[in-house]
């Protein structure tokens, strides 16, 4: 039984308690005083009555109109003149009882009281003995009267102390919801804080609830900056902070095979033109800040870009990829004032700028970008970018071509994909459903048209479509696990948030089986969101889980409240591990912070046996890509 209904309980009892002690202290008192006025009154009249007829002849006949004409008042039961030898002279009898109260209550109360009784006098001479018993009827209406009055007083008491305890109880209980809430969150490993209350014992216990709940964050906090500077350490130049070769080429293969947004941008090349000799001219210090500056202003070239990497191939080599940008024109533009301002301190900047798509050759890509760096370096200018178009087919020339064909495509609804998720035992997790479109009559992929989503802003529409047909598809198989792909722009959507919402609370159980992949992020404005989208829908039972994890470990901390059921790690972590001592080193350090908050760890990309074999010993809970297929 709950500590609610227990304390309601203690107050209805307590209640009920007093009312049935004041009622009976009440009807023991009434009835002792009634008894007594009685008693007193018996006495009194029959005293009265005797006195009366010692007064008068002594014939029958006259003292039995005298007793008739008191007894028919009403107020007497019985009414006896006896002789002196005992023998009944008048008598007048009346019912025992007249009136409405409840023969129960009668027989509750049940008055014990004497006649009263006098003798009546013939000069000086006795010449009898008279008893008068009054009626008990009105002490019993009279008793029976207060006992409903006191009854009404003390339900309206009743009503009005239940009214005030209803208002304690709900104070106590709001907090103590609260503390109980917290206490299940942080056995699902969800280490929440809340509002301390006003309660002593509650505020002690819940102080001591949020300083275990902030010294888990601070624990994760600082388990998430030792990994992220280990990776650091492992994948980044010292100098710079961007990626080393073989790391930037690892998430450059890893975006080429990959299957979603960022599957489609572009690349850039930057070369510091005679290396050597600016440290020479200007010195080794002012050319490390020359190219730390390089390397920052890459990073913020464009801020619509998600994920932007920037890579240091060698000494005066940098490269940098854009998911998801299309626009050359205006990434050249963007990237040539860049370099310009650089340049400014007489140093030689030469660029070159591609575009890649899903399923491009690694190697033909530096190949464009070595040739059109060539390109750039003969030229005389100081910053020169020189833009290298890739021949592949357009499927539309224009934006309005583009967006009349996602806009039918989304309407006729999409198609999705089925790759498994299996853990160590071959078992399946979930099946992974990237989203993909018939755009002029073929089935693409999502990083065809992603770009292109999100020029116009259809992500949400896309989104909610596949989310139908989600539920669609796991409504003839009840057995089966989806997950789908959500986007930041539908996240950050509040509009989609209630519709998702009001969709999923029509079938519950269906919802239940539904993961959503959530994308990972570090701009405090989407891990809001994130915690908003997660909290409006986690009474639904959905598993949320954020994919690609890379670099984004670090706001772990941040994340561990929402609720996250897994966490998918990116490709390029996975990627050749079997053969790297320090990504085993990084991704066991991940799992093992992942595991100690009840988080699922899954392994994306992966390729063959080797590496899925080794990740399974290093811990990893499940995995996905071309390399796992179901037995």
């Amino acid at each position: 039984m709950s500590l609610i209904k227990q304390l309601w309980l203690a107050i209805i009892a307590l209640l009920l308690l007093s009312f049935i002690g004041s009622l009976a202290i009440s009807i023991t008192t009434s009835r002792f005083y009634i008894e007594q006025e009685i008693r007193i009154k018996n006495e009194d009249n029959a005293n009265a009555l005797a006195l009366s007829m010692s007064q008068l002849d002594k014939d029958i006949v006259t003292q039995e109109l005298l007793i008739a004409a008191q007894f028919d008042t009403g107020y007497y039961r019985e009414i006896v003149l006896r002789d002196t030898g005992g023998e009944v002279l008048v008598e007048r009898l009346a019912s025992d009882y007249r009136g409405d109260v409840p023969e129960w209550f009668r027989g509750l109360v049940d008055f014990d009281i004497p006649p009263g009784t006098a003798t009546v006098q013939d000069g000086w001479q006795q010449f009898g003995t008279l008893t008068l018993q009054s009626h008990y009827s009105f002490a019993y209406a009279s008793l029976w009267r207060s006992v409903i009055e006191l009854a009404g007083w003390f339900l309206l008491a009743a009503l009005a102390s239940l009214a005030v305890a209803a208002v304690l109880v709900s104070s106590i209980k709001r907090p103590l919801a609260r503390v109980v809430a917290q206490a299940r969150d942080i056995s699902r490993r969800r280490f929440t804080t809340i509002q301390e209350p006003s309660t002593r014992e509650l505020r002690d216990v819940t102080q001591a609830m949020n300083a275990l709940s902030d010294s888990v964050r601070q624990m994760l906090t600082q388990e998430s900056q030792k990994l992220d500077e280990l990776r650091r350490d492992l994948q980044h130049d010292r100098l710079t902070g961007a990626l080393d070769r073989n790391a930037f080429m690892a998430r450059l293969s890893a975006l080429l095979e990959g299957d979603d947004a960022r599957a489609t941008g572009a690349l850039a090349m930057v070369r510091v033109q005679a290396l050597a000799a600016l440290n020479d001219r200007l010195g080794h210090d002012a050319v490390d800040t020359l190219l730390v500056e390089l390397v920052n202003r890459l990073d913020s070239l464009d801020g619509d870009a998600q994920t932007a990497l920037v890579g240091r191939l060698n000494g005066s080599d940098f490269i940098l990829a854009l998911p998801r940008q299309t626009d050359l024109d205006a990434l050249h533009a963007h990237l040539r004032q860049t370099l310009a301002d650089i340049a400014l301190k007489d140093v030689r900047l030469p660029a070159a700028l591609t575009a890649y798509s899903p399923q491009d050759e690694r190697s033909a890509l530096m190949a464009t970008l070595d040739t059109a760096l060539a390109e750039a370096e003969a030229a005389h200018a100081t910053a020169n970018v020189v833009i290298r178009e890739r021949e592949r087919p357009a499927l539309f020339t224009t934006h309005a071509a583009w967006r009349s064909a996602l806009e039918l495509a989304i309407l006729q609804g999409p198609d999705l994909g089925r790759y498994p998720v299996l853990n160590a035992y071959q078992r399946v997790i979930h099946f992974e459903s990237p989203a993909r479109l018939e755009l002029d009559t073929q089935w693409q992929s999502a990083g065809v048209f992603i770009p292109w989503l999100a020029r116009f802003g259809l992500e949400p529409a896309l989104d909610m479509a596949v989310i139908k047909r989600a539920l669609e598809q796991l409504r003839a198989e009840p057995e089966v696990r989806l997950g789908v792909n959500l986007s930041l722009a539908a996240i950050m959507d509040a509009q989609f948030t209630n519709e998702l919402r009001a969709l999923l609370e029509k079938s519950p159980a269906l919802a239940a089986r539904l993961c959503f992949d959530l994308p990972a992020s570090q701009d405090p404005r989407a891990i809001a969101s994130l915690r908003a989208f997660c909290s409006a829908l986690r009474h639904l039972e959905c598993a949320f889980g954020l994919e690609h994890v890379g670099a984004e470990f670090t706001r772990l901390a941040d994340l561990q409240d929402i609720g996250l059921a897994y966490l998918k790690v990116d490709a390029s972590l996975v990627r050749g591990i079997h053969a790297s001592l320090e990504q085993q080193t990084l991704l066991r350090g991940m799992t093992t912070l992942c595991h100690s908050l009840g988080i699922l760890v899954i392994a994306e990309g992966v390729v063959d046996q080797q590496e899925l074999t080794q990740l399974y010993r290093i811990g990893v809970d499940g995995a996905t890509g071309p390399g796992v297929r179901l037995s």
